[in-house]
């Protein structure tokens, strides 16, 4: 055996098994965990790791760190996050396979469904391939912070055999369907990890085309479930409206039978439905016990739109004044706002348009977002109960809050997940046995959220800090975020502290961690903007044994690599 490269000593170990956490010192050489406990030799780096948490590093299954692969070597912020592993392609969206013609296609789906700049992904994207296997190729050669994963878009899929007519949705023909069939097997062989598609009126590109894959006949799908079935590999990835629930439900488990592999689709409460997700759940529990393997991805808090003067919506963003400084820069923009005069005619003028312009008026659902941030206040901490309290308007109370910070304050606007006023469907969604946390969405929306610590929220939020219920025990999330999430994806060499496993690894100050509020950066190619959110308490993020991260700070190290295929 190889002299240890690394040794971590005196930690308290949460393997990811789920069992009870015990104090070890662990060993890595080769980038793999080559001993826990006993007599072990001095390594070549040590860390003490004494009142601190030894865990797996975290398994992210949805981001959209499709276009961030080809300029960036690192993957924050789920990266910053204790993830050492996270899963791109997801929601039919992405950039393989695809013609030389169709670049402006893809960028403006990519844009529309998931909220990146068209300006970022024009100068961003090499477009240094042309398949789906050349795609890989391109991000194989390239070394990251931590490991990259893929699926095989249906969008781009469609898009490539069927042109135009894939984009404006008409039925595929059997040649059609036959053709991507072949190319989402090729693209499983040459290692992706599953096929994603969506189902959602939500899904639009940026000129308001819904997404090609939206009304999809079930022998599209059936066509691509049989190819993977040949593959062997893959999940299948799906986001839906649930309009027709029990006839959605009903394809996917025909789907799960014709292509004898899992099935994962993503599941929300909405505040118009709230208990829908309830009969969901049910049916896809019912589908489980039939020996189908179907699971629910969801948060592990409410989906959530930011609003802020520096943020690409806010309260004010549908109304005449505003509209008409929206294109200046920053500084322009709010050296506008805090004239007395522009603050009085704003308050008199009345929104136009609708859509999320309208969505933004939500005084009752819109609350202070605050430095820790909190996800889960209560009802009297909204814009409009304090403004009752102030004798003020709403939208005076809004619009003085969001001026603080030198324009750059954030109010939080939960959308999903928060229908009671608390986060109690939340905690009986992530205990469900058939589901799985993710949905962080990182690389995605980087104007209006930042959802990608919802990893280190579980932890925090959820073992330690929730006051308004029961806790759940820090093993439970460990292995939720870790173990749960690589076997679901078929990557059984990690998520586990035991000898063999690959040697990602988070040392965590548990007691410490704390999410910090989120920040603008104008770090995207072009000078492009996004939101970001570190947390405190990451004392060591380790990936195949190298230290990536020291208390949430960058190494030189990037042992990341492109996975190909499931372990």
């Amino acid at each position: 055996m190889s002299a240890p490269s690394l040794v971590i000593r005196n930690g308290t170990i949460v393997d990811g098994s789920g069992g009870d956490p015990y104090e070890a010192d662990l060993a890595v050489a080769d980038g793999k965990i080559t001993a826990i406990g006993g007599a072990i030799p001095k390594g070549g780096e040590e860390i003490d790791a004494r009142g601190k948490l030894l865990t797996p590093g975290f398994v992210d299954v949805h981001t959209h760190y499709d276009a961030q692969v080809t300029w960036s070597e690192r993957l924050s912020p789920s990266s910053w996050n204790g993830a050492t592993t996270v899963l791109l392609g997801n929601c039919g969206v992405g950039f393989a396979p695809c013609h030389e013609d169709q670049h402006d296609m893809l960028i403006n789906l990519m844009e529309g469904v998931e909220d990146i700049p068209e300006v970022v992904m024009t100068a961003g994207l090499p477009w240094n391939w042309h398949s789906f296997p050349d795609y890989l190729d391109a991000i194989a050669a390239r070394r990251y912070d931590i490991d990259v994963a893929t699926q095989v878009p249906h969008a781009a899929l469609r898009v490539y055999v069927m042109g135009e007519r894939g984009a404006n949705r008409e039925p595929a023909t059997e040649a059609d369907r036959r053709r991507m069939a072949e190319l989402a097997a090729q693209g499983l062989r040459a290692g992706a990890l599953g096929f994603s598609t969506s189902r959602t009126l939500n899904h639009r590109a940026a000129d308001g085309r819904s997404i090609p894959t939206l009304r999809a006949e079930e022998a599209e799908l059936t066509a691509i479930a049989h190819a993977m079935r040949e593959a062997g590999a893959g999940w299948l990835q799906i986001v839906s409206d649930f309009e027709d629930q029990a006839g959605e439900i009903g394809l996917f488990r025909r789907l799960a039978k014709e292509s004898g592999r899992p099935v994962t689709i993503s599941m929300l409460q909405s505040h118009v439905r709230p208990d829908n997700w309830r009969t969901l759940l049910a049916e896809i529990d019912e589908a489980n016990a039939e020996g189908f393997r179907i699971t629910a991805q969801v948060r592990s808090r409410p989906t959530s739109v930011l609003l802020g003067f520096e943020l690409s919506q806010n309260p004010f963003m549908g109304r005449p004044s505003y509209k008409a400084i929206a294109h200046l820069p920053f500084a322009e923009r709010l050296a506008q706002l805090r004239k007395p005069e522009f603050r009085a005619r704003i308050m008199r003028e009345a929104f136009e348009g609708g859509g999320r312009e309208r969505r933004v008026d939500r005084w009752d659902r819109m609350f202070p977002f605050g430095d820790p941030p909190d996800y889960e206040p209560t009802p009297d901490k909204s814009i409009a109960a304090r403004a009752a309290r102030e004798g003020r308007t709403p939208e005076e109370v809004a619009y003085d809050l969001l001026l603080e910070r030198d324009g750059r304050e954030m109010l939080y606007l939960p959308v999903t997940n928060f229908a009671a006023g608390n986060l109690d469907v939340v905690g009986e969604m992530i205990a469900a046995p058939n589901t799985l946390i993710g949905l962080g969405d990182g690389g995605a929306h980087v104007g209006i959220m930042c959802d990608a610590t919802a990893t280190s929220y579980t932890l925090t939020h959820w073992t330690r800090d929730r006051g308004r219920g029961s806790l759940f025990p820090v093993a439970w999330g460990i292995k939720r975020l870790s173990h749960d999430n690589a076997a679901a994806i078929g990557l059984n060499d990690r998520g586990l502290l035991k000898v063999g496993m690959k040697a990602d690894i988070n040392v965590l100050d548990y007691d410490n961690m704390c999410l910090r509020a989120p920040e603008v950066v104008y770090d995207l190619p072009a000078g492009g903007k996004r939101l970001v959110q570190r947390t405190d308490g990451f004392d060591a993020t380790i990936v195949s044994g190298e230290v990536v991260y020291r208390h949430g700070e960058a190494t030189a190290a990037l042992p990341g690599r492109l996975v190909r295929g499931a372990r």
